[in-house]
């Protein structure tokens, strides 16, 4: 049967991505979907941009832009670098870019114009790299870049009482929108969890592969993941992010 699986952050880290699909035992046949923030940490950052140009032909494949790959899409855009991008991984990606044709770079430049904001499926599931502001849900959002900078959605998850029940006046309207919210951009090692994090009906992904943390691949209907070696193991000659 074929599945749907959704892919956290991965930041530079292609040897973690390789292992994770393996073990998923991904097909042709299986949707994808990645979170974003494909870029800036570890080394391989433009392999992974390659890899996924070249995956997307094979199979269906839907991906959500996150902030570290807007930084990306401009610096590709207008050849600027800004410090704070590269304070926060850029330089490893510009490092990986070294050796790239300018014919590459635009191939490369135009997979990141064509990611999507968001994604709604069929069954009312949201796909959305960090989260948003607006009551009425991401279409009605203001500022465009909350939807790859804002935390407010999952942290008031997490601080939310347990017993709250979907039909209580206090549960947060945001929420409500969707049957289920898959997002990344906030590490689960923040709240010491090292596997996906269920909270409300949030699904955070992002397992910190940035960091110290592995990479998570899961199946949206039945929960069950997979996950890479911790990011350090693969890239022992590295620092990531950290």
């Amino acid at each position: 049967m074929n599945r749907t699986l959704v892919v956290g952050d991965i930041h530079g880290g292609f040897k973690a991505l390789q292992q994770v699909l393996e073990r998923a035992a991904v097909t042709p046949g299986d949707e994808l979907i990645f979170l974003g923030d494909y870029v800036d940490g570890w080394s391989e950052s433009s392999e992974i941009i390659q890899f996924l140009i070249e995956l997307s032909e094979k199979q269906e494949c839907i991906f959500i832009k996150g902030n570290h790959d807007t930084w990306c899409e401009d610096w590709l855009t207008s050849g600027k670098s800004p410090d704070v991008w590269l304070f926060n991984g850029g330089k490893s990606t510009v490092e990986s870019y070294k050796k790239y044709l300018p014919e590459d770079l635009d191939l490369h430049l135009e997979f990141f114009q064509r990611m999507k904001n968001y994604h709604i499926d069929d069954q009312n599931r949201l796909f959305i790299h960090a989260g948003y502001a607006s009551m009425h849900g991401p279409e009605r959002e203001e500022y465009s870049s909350n939807y790859r900078w804002d935390r407010t959605l999952w942290e008031t998850a997490v601080a939310m009482d347990k017993k709250l029940q979907r039909n209580s006046a206090l549960y947060p309207k945001r929420l409500l929108l969707y049957k289920e919210i898959f997002i990344g951009h906030t590490p689960t090692l923040d709240i010491g969890i090292t596997i996906p994090a269920n909270k409300a009906n949030i699904w955070n992904m992002d397992t910190g592969a940035a960091y110290t943390g592995a990479l998570s691949i899961m199946d949206i209907d039945t929960k069950e993941f997979w996950q890479s070696d911790p990011l350090p193991s693969l890239y022992p000659e590295e620092n990531g992010r950290n």
